[in-house]
């Protein structure tokens, strides 16, 4: 099974297509979260990001992801809150490090895979 990040924006207009891809897709969806990391500025981003479950053949599992451009308390916050409640599931919330803590963003993407593993949020390699 393949996880893999798939980045849509910083969390302003692509945080709408992030919505309806769980909408649309509400058949397939695992899990939403919020992971909040601090800038080096001191002040807290949040990104938000949506797994589904694998696709039927080749076994794809996306985890989309709207990456650090979500200040706390937000309107848009509240708006993809309310999307994956109205499907019956609870957001996620985890503090990780910023992607500015890693030399290049794949890196900062495994280390969220592998924490999502570890948590059993996802499954594990196989």
């Amino acid at each position: 099974m393949i996880q893999r990040f798939i980045e849509l924006g910083e969390g302003y207009g692509d945080l709408y297509e992030l919505r309806e891809l769980i909408t649309v897709n509400s058949h397939r969806f695992k899990h939403g979260f919020i992971f909040v990391s601090t800038t080096k500025g001191g002040q807290p981003v949040l990104s938000v990001a949506a797994a589904f479950e694998p696709a039927t053949e080749g076994g794809f599992m996306p985890i989309y992801i709207c990456r650090e451009g979500i200040p706390e308390n937000s309107k848009r916050l509240g708006l993809f809150e309310e999307t994956v409640k109205g499907l019956g599931h609870e957001p996620i919330k985890m503090d990780v490090k910023h992607s500015s803590a890693y030399a290049e963003k794949k890196f900062f993407f495994n280390h969220l895979i592998a924490i999502l593993r570890l948590n059993h949020y996802i499954p594990p390699m196989q």
